[in-house]
């Protein structure tokens, strides 16, 4: 038989960790411990460095350690999927996550119902790029070209569940125009070849295209955005160049697991919307190619839900969805 003593200790560890429990799940307490955000890509990636910047600001705002965790791949997303939904795991990924069920129907994860939205963080543009002696120099000009020799121009890609692989397949399906994927193993190799004359086309992060175009080893056509960016304003989008049907904004944003109370979500969107309005912090994005962009856990969740039926769609027209 247990002594009254035991039984006391007993009783009050099971209330301790019950008190410690409800208070990590209290919105009103959040953050009470350290913020974990998972990216699911290498240090030194694009979303590895946002992920540092915001982290950064807001464990200054919190007075919490938020501490960015490198998984690469599926297993970092579905970490996040199956971790608890308080708030202390988020996970830091761009629109290929609206492609992951397309491109593999065995996922261990669903990306949009085993995620809440919490906020955009950047609108990243993609530039048209095409060697610098093809007789190629507006959008209008591309789409001729390829006309006259259909399957003989090559578009290059970072890889099909890339966002310059979509950039240039929506290109590609709204021009109506016959021209041949060539996947490469990242970006510098892609926008090799587009020097080289190996590819005819890709689309390229505005800080190569920008310097590329500069030291004529490229040129520049058109902007994937909807609207001109500020890094390159003479250079017009797509749309306005002569392919009006044409719309595809890339994006990086935080998301959370499904099931976390809309009150720690406001929170984190909000806060998070306060560190991108820091100059500094605007200031190196923008010098990454991004646009910096927020918006609420509702919006953000209609943009995930619309991209994933689109880019679904997309792929599966282009004949690389999964069966």
């Amino acid at each position: 038989m247990r002594s009254p003593n035991k039984v006391g200790l007993a009783i009050a560890t099971l209330l301790a960790a019950s008190s410690a429990a409800s208070a990590q799940s209290d919105p009103a307490q959040y953050p009470n411990q350290a913020v974990r955000i998972v990216v699911p890509v290498s240090p030194g990636s694009i979303a590895d460095g946002f992920a540092r910047m915001i982290g950064e600001k807001l464990g200054e705002f919190w007075k919490q350690p938020v501490v960015v965790e490198n998984r690469p791949g599926l297993p970092g997303i579905a970490s996040v999927a199956k971790s608890a939904p308080d708030g202390y795991t988020l996970l830091l990924n761009s629109n290929g996550h609206t492609i992951a069920g397309a491109l593999n129907r065995n996922l261990p994860f669903d990306p949009v119902r085993d995620f809440a939205g919490v906020t955009l963080i950047a609108s990243v543009p993609l530039v048209m790029i095409v060697p610098p002696d093809l007789p190629a120099r507006t959008v209008r000009d591309f789409i001729d070209l390829a006309r006259q020799k259909p399957g003989q121009l090559n578009f290059a890609s970072a890889g099909v569940s890339t966002t310059s692989y979509l950039s240039a397949e929506i290109f590609k399906q709204n021009a109506n125009i016959n021209i041949v994927h060539v996947p490469f193993r990242g970006a510098p190799e892609a926008v090799t070849a587009v020097v080289r004359g190996d590819a005819q086309m890709y689309f390229a992060p505005i800080p190569s295209a920008r310097d590329l175009g500069a030291a004529g080893k490229v040129a520049v056509v058109a902007i994937n955005s909807s609207a001109r960016a500020p890094q390159l304003p003479n250079v017009p989008t797509v749309a306005e160049s002569g392919l009006s049907d044409y719309k595809y904004d890339a994006w990086f944003g935080m998301l959370a697991p499904a099931g976390t109370p809309a009150a720690i979500l406001d929170k984190i969107s909000r806060d998070i919307a306060k560190a991108i309005g820091i100059a500094d912090v605007r200031g190196r994005m923008e010098n990454q190619g991004a646009l910096p962009v927020t918006n609420t856990p509702g919006q953000f969740d209609a943009i995930i839900r619309n991209d994933t039926e689109r880019n679904t769609k997309i792929l599966r027209d282009a004949g690389v969805a999964a069966n």
